[in-house]
């Protein structure tokens, strides 16, 4: 399976990308949904982390508090570099099981730590979503209704947006509107379908 990474800094515009290729039949497994879907009730990640941080970490409906155990993390680097030897071995394998189960073309995975794990190493091809810090904040801003101060905090605890652009194989720059991403996108997938192929043909001895 040919697998494109789908990466970006917040408010570049992922989830965007992600649907316009969805539109064109193309199987996009979202790494954040994989996150959620490993800590769900009956998992046992959630049982271990209740163990670790006691039930006060859990909703009255046996869900995840996720906004505490995210002020817990942030506040105690231990504790998240614990969750996430944790998580992330459990998010890798569940990533690799839709992959392999992706009946499409090929297969997109979008992520926004894919440069920062190794979830880089499960792609052949890496797509970084691209614009402007100060888009970043405007359209993060509207969306989230967080304040400036609190975006750019986000974005300093990122990768740098310019070692994000220096690994991407290819860039799509999303500073424009619904139009021009749509061709973008069109265009990418016609050359991601051939890509695929050719790596077909070569590990069949075409």
């Amino acid at each position: 399976m040919f697998v494109v990474g789908l990466t970006g800094g917040i408010g570049s515009g992922k989830s965007a990308v992600s649907h316009q290729f969805e539109a064109l039949g193309i199987t996009v497994i979202d790494a954040d949904v994989v996150a959620r879907e490993v800590v769900e009730p009956g998992e046992t990640a959630l049982v271990q982390i209740a163990e670790r941080f006691g039930d006060d970490i859990l909703l009255e409906s046996g869900s995840l508090d996720r906004a505490k155990l995210r002020q817990i993390v942030f506040e105690a680097p231990k504790q998240r570099d614990w969750l996430e030897q944790l998580l992330h071995p459990l998010i890798r394998e569940r990533i690799m099981d839709q992959l392999e189960n992706s009946g499409s073309g090929y297969a997109i995975l979008s992520s926004p730590l894919l440069l920062e794990t190794d979830q880089h190493l499960l792609v052949n091809h890496i797509l970084v979503v691209d614009v402007p810090v100060e888009t970043q904040i405007k359209r993060t801003m509207a969306r989230d209704n967080n304040s400036e101060e609190q975006v750019r905090a986000i974005i300093a605890a990122q990768m740098d947006r310019e070692e994000r652009r220096s690994r991407a194989d290819k860039l799509i720059d999303n500073s424009g509107n619904e139009a021009d991403l749509k061709a973008v996108v069109e265009q990418l997938h016609q050359s991601f379908l051939k890509q695929a192929q050719q790596d077909w043909e070569q590990d069949h001895g075409r």
